[in-house]
């Protein structure tokens, strides 16, 4: 039987191995004790790891899982995984790289995990979710867009098309003025798209907040169900992003993105193409292009 509290017994794991602790096995115990010491290491071992650095044998491993409540190790590995994301300094990510690979074994392992994320962030995204943001964003009055620190590299680049689809966009810069500054004027008519990701930002929620309070419609595209902002969004986006080192999977976020880009546009086909012919016309009268 699945675990009732799912991805969010994350919060939960360390309290619920406590509780189980005295009604493991002997091998198992010895499981406890090393997740207990080194959960940020066993979030990213797999299970024949695990159980050769805890000298017992990988269907104990497997039967440890189990009796936390959960169908198979992978399940206890995504508790783990939450339960690290935001806790996990740079330094902490810097030494997950594996110093024995070579740049070609980094080469293939990055883009395979790139792949895993875009086939997981198929698997989890809404699609009805997908429609209805791509409704709300044609519809808002006023559209800000946030991502801070490595998220503000997809935020820029959202705000950059959809601002050749429609004409009410604006990127809340956070290199130029306070954030409060520039969304202070939000409403109900408007949306807040944010992005945010692992370690997440305390300033992402703080404007999310606000443009709660402001009775905004807010779309979030992030990780989890569990993170901050997710629990004040309207809509939200998941994408998986699964770290390999101090720098995060930020495909699927770009391909999701993408994807909402040309959703839009399909619907504003006429609007869009006349953009078009106005900036083509405009490109070739100051040769903007070779």
């Amino acid at each position: 039987m699945e675990n009732k509290y799912n991805l969010k017994d994350g919060k939960q794991l360390i309290s619920n191995i406590n509780m189980q602790y005295m009604k493991l096995s002997k091998g198992q115990k010895l499981i406890a004790k090393y997740i207990l010491e080194n959960y940020d290491k066993v979030a990213f071992m797999t299970a024949a790891k695990l159980s050769e650095e805890v000298g017992v044998s990988e269907s104990t491993v497997v039967r440890f899982a189990n009796a936390l409540g959960y169908s198979g190790y992978p399940k206890l590995q995504e508790a783990l995984e939450e339960l690290i994301k935001n806790k996990l300094t740079t330094v902490q990510r810097v030494e997950m790289i594996d110093e024995n690979k070579s740049d070609s074994e980094i080469l293939y392992s990055v883009l395979k995990s790139d792949i895993t994320n875009i086939k997981n962030t198929i698997e989890c995204i809404d699609e009805k979710v997908f429609e209805d943001t791509a409704k709300k964003l044609i519809n808002a009055k006023k559209i800000y867009i946030l991502g801070i620190r490595s998220s503000f590299a997809i935020a820029q680049y959202l705000g950059f098309y959809l601002d050749m689809v429609l004409d009410n966009v604006q990127i809340i810069r956070v290199d130029m003025a306070d954030v409060f500054d520039q969304i202070v004027r939000i409403d109900k008519d408007d949306v807040l798209f944010v992005i945010s990701f692992p370690r997440y930002s305390r300033k992402a929620y703080q404007t999310s907040m606000y443009a709660k309070e402001r009775k905004a419609n807010i779309i979030s595209l992030t990780d989890s169900v569990y993170s901050p902002v997710a629990s004040l969004a309207d809509n939200v986006l998941l994408v998986k992003n699964n770290m390999t080192s101090f720098v995060d999977s930020l495909v699927p976020a770009f391909s999701v993105v993408n994807a909402l880009i040309i959703a839009i546009s399909k619907k504003e086909k006429t609007k869009v193409k006349n953009h078009f012919i106005n900036l083509e016309n405009m490109w070739d009268k100051f040769s903007v292009y070779e």
